[in-house]
């Protein structure tokens, strides 16, 4: 694409549109101080960025991210300079501005800059008052600034801040040692000291933990904001990339070697003085509204997560679906056979994060970029619809930590037997349930209806127990929002058109958070790993969902993963930490983070889903103690040594129920049907649909992390029964 240039024209004479103190506008610019710009390439070079409109900081943004590009993610910008390498003859204050205003775009673009370099004393004026060379390149004065915004993106293990502090310490001593022997150079800011910058900016993959960020155009004009209302209104959908972070926001506009102080009086000084901030660690785990998408394997539950979180219509032929499907032969069959996870977010307004690079039009932004901007997010996770993996949808909402369920209906056909599956399995759980209707687009008027009235039926049943609202319009939101244990809200939705999808965006918003695992920050640190990685040049990598406590990562942090097959715990080190691709140096309850473990080559064979990551006091057991309800429905006779699949949070193992106990709430006693049948009662004792029972189980391969208190269910092909484990027995 073009390369937008200034507006003004760099091959004229003298400063158009700038103000007098700017520069000298009577001289002309013909002193060439490097070679002539290059239209292909990494570097650019800018005279002056003086009062930019937005149109034009998107300008700027679109070309410095073409010049990353072409550098392979880093990119050299020359400031105070023609495009034919003559001098600007600008003074210090014009280029340090251009320099503030470039980096704010290069922040909001996931780059940083790691060189500024400012240069004086290279062009002079002569008796006649034109420009010249002074001496030879040696004799300038180059002087190396600290950035605008931090370049270190690492958040340093104990250890390593020992190292850098006594290193440091040592820098410090060479310092003033040098300092000794040569004298302070310090820039000038006077009108005839023409100065030029150099700066070096790389792309980076990782951030660290910043606050709610500010809209680029403000934090580049340097305005301060001072409220979260007034920020929340400043974070308009039109900014460059959305945003960048207000956090370590001092602006150290001169600092010859470390030492050179800024104005004062520099609107940029003054930014973030009084601003009231909120962490993107908050926004993972307070705000954070992790939702399940179930329905039938013809629902159209990728396409509507695809549409959602990039923020695109679907054409109708499975773009949107193919845009977050993991594996090959999900997108050759459409079929989504793993459960995965898509962050939405949302402004502190409610208006949606746009899920594509307002720069790069065909490019995705990824978790961290939609992590930084969003005041609240929607954790959307996709599984499988068919019944062929039925088993992964029970263990996707069994471990999914899911604060409410969108259960999709397809408005064409009536809802099947899967559909009754996916609305008994969320209440078996607890988690308040959405439906939605899909593909309305098209859809027949009696059809539409009578799939409507269908899933009202399964709604009203006892086994669900909910009351179907139909949802409208806004006022209806309202309404149906504080009342979701008994109210199943009801909408109508297409992907290709975009009906409904305002209201259900609105509706995911409004939901409340429904599990509080902050209150779970004082209980010990308990890791759920759902996934496995080795990473070259990192080691061993675990995924998974923080249930309780805390931890902070370093050379310090001991931790025990396990248990292993013969029921032992590993000790290792946790020695770094991710949440959203956002390297961090501590996690809490109720955040999705993978921790980076120090484990010899030997232990990582034994690592394996469903283990936990632990700080203190690991124990395995291979039987529990569990009050079961075995769910109404299909024909189900449990007995002594009945075995079933058992689902345990992350947790997924057969088990054997080795002793049975019933728990009569019948006052005319036992019913005949569930009586022993011989004089050994434990023996003849029969759990038939409805029952209540405590029955102990034991594991039929390993032994397992289990502790009271846990949810399970059990399952023999189809969902039998659900329960709560409550003790552990002493061995």
């Amino acid at each position: 694409f073009c390369l937008e240039r200034m507006s003004t024209s760099k091959t004229s004479t003298t400063l158009k549109g700038l103000e007098p103190h700017h520069c000298h506008s009577k001289v002309k610019r013909d002193v060439k101080v490097i070679s002539q710009e290059k239209e292909n390439g990494n570097t650019e070079y800018k005279r002056q960025i003086y009062n930019p409109t937005n149109s034009r900081l998107r300008s700027l943004a679109t070309q410095m991210s073409y010049r990353l590009d072409e550098g392979m993610g880093r990119c050299i910008y020359e400031i105070g300079v023609e495009d034919d390498g003559c001098h600007s003859l600008l003074d210090y204050d014009s280029v340090a501005e251009s320099a503030r205003v470039l980096e704010c775009i290069a922040r909001s673009l996931n780059a940083v800059v790691t060189d500024r370099t400012m240069i004086q004393k290279e062009i002079g004026l002569d008796k006649d008052g034109e420009p010249t060379l002074i001496g030879d390149k040696d004799d300038a004065l180059i002087v190396h600034e600290s950035p605008l915004f931090s370049a270190s993106n690492h958040v340093p293990s104990l250890e390593e801040d020992d190292h850098m502090s006594n290193l440091k310490d040592d820098d410090e001593k060479e310092e003033k040692e040098a300092n000794d022997r040569v004298p302070i150079q310090i820039l000038s800011k006077e009108k005839s000291a023409f100065t030029r910058c150099t700066i070096v900016m790389q792309r980076v993959e990782t951030h660290l933990l910043d606050p709610s960020p500010l809209s680029l155009i403000d934090l580049a004009r340097g305005k301060a904001i001072s409220s979260s209302r007034d920020r929340a209104l400043s974070s308009l959908s039109d900014c460059v990339a959305g945003s960048v972070e207000a956090t370590n926001l001092s602006y150290r506009q001169g600092k010859n070697n470390g030492s050179q102080k800024t104005n004062d009086s520099t609107p940029s000084t003054q930014i973030s003085k009084k601003l009231e901030t909120t962490s993107i660690s908050e926004t993972l785990s307070s705000r954070n509204i992790r939702v399940a998408v179930v329905g039938n394997v013809d629902a159209g539950k990728s396409t509507l997560i695809g549409t959602l979180t990039s923020s695109s219509l679907d054409d109708g032929r499975g773009r949107s679906r193919t845009s977050i499907m993991k594996h090959r032969h999900e997108i050759e069959s459409g079929r989504t056979s793993t459960a995965t996870t898509h962050l939405m977010g949302f402004r502190h307004t409610g208006e949606p994060i746009a899920g594509r690079d307002s720069i790069r039009a065909n490019k995705r932004k990824s978790e961290d970029e939609i992590a930084r901007e969003s005041y609240r997010i929607v954790t959307l996770i996709d599984l499988a619809g068919h019944e062929k993996y039925l088993k992964t949808t029970i263990h996707g909402v069994s471990s999914g930590m899911a604060d409410y369920g969108l259960v999709l209906v397809n408005s064409r056909h009536p809802p099947t037997h899967m559909t009754q599956h996916h609305l008994n399995l969320c209440c078996s759980f607890g988690i308040p349930l959405i439906v939605v209707f899909t593909k309305t687009d098209g859809c027949p008027v009696h059809a539409l209806k009578n799939s409507k009235e269908e899933v009202c039926k399964l709604l009203r049943a006892p086994d669900v127990g909910k009351k179907p609202f139909m949802v409208r319009n806004e006022q209806d939101v309202a309404t149906c929002i504080g009342k979701m244990n008994s109210l199943a809200p009801i909408i109508e939705t297409s992907c290709v058109n975009g009906e409904g999808l305002g209201l259900l965006r609105k509706i995911l918003f409004a939901l409340p958070k429904r599990r509080r695992h902050e209150k779970k920050l004082n209980r010990p640190f308990e890791f759920l790993v759902e996934d496995i990685f080795n990473v070259p040049g990192v080691g061993s990598v675990v995924s998974g969902f923080v249930n309780a406590g805390e931890l902070s990562v370093g050379s310090t942090s001991t931790v025990y993963v396990g248990p292993t097959d013969d029921g032992t715990f590993l000790t290792t080190v946790a020695k770094s930490a991710h949440i959203s691709r956002i390297n961090t140096g501590h996690i809490s309850s109720g955040q999705s983070a993978c921790l980076g473990l120090s484990l010899k080559k030997d232990d990582r064979s034994k690592l394996r889903r469903g283990m936990v990551v632990l700080k203190d006091s690991p124990t395995s057991t291979r039987e529990f103690d569990a009050e079961i309800c075995v769910l109404k429905g299909e024909g189900t006779t449990i007995r002594k040594s009945y075995q079933a699949y058992v689902h345990i949070l992350n947790v997924r193992q057969s088990a054997y129920a080795r002793h049975i106990e019933i728990v009569n709430t019948n006052p005319l006693g036992l019913p005949p049907s569930h009586a022993a049948q011989n004089d050994d009662d434990d023996e003849g004792i029969v759990l038939r649909p409805g029952s209540r029972a405590k029955v102990r189980f034991e594991f039929a391969k390993r032994p397992e992390y289990i502790r009271s208190g846990m949810r399970m269910l059990f399952r023999d092909g189809r969902v039998r029964g659900v329960g709560i484990v409550t003790g552990i027995p002493l061995t």
